[in-house]
């Protein structure tokens, strides 16, 4: 199933797009989708590294804590 979303675009982004489409010889949905899933896929992980970030019981936050208190 799929779901139809319309977006606005800034003029030089499109061209860029029309032209990646010509290029490829890809819809310009294929590849805004291809760029989204990146995307999104980028910001899971950016979320799962900040989550760790925060808990200092994560085994490399632990270390790098510990790195620190020793160089003082």
């Amino acid at each position: 199933m799929s779901t139809a979303v319309s977006i606005r675009l800034p003029d030089a982004l499109t061209r860029k797009l029309n032209h990646i489409a010509r290029e490829t010889e890809r819809s310009r949905s294929f590849h805004i989708q291809q760029a989204l899933e990146s995307y999104l896929a980028d910001q899971a992980d950016v979320r799962t590294a900040l989550d760790r970030l925060r808990d200092p019981r994560d085994p490399v936050v632990r270390t790098i804590l510990r790195r620190k208190v020793h160089k003082r």
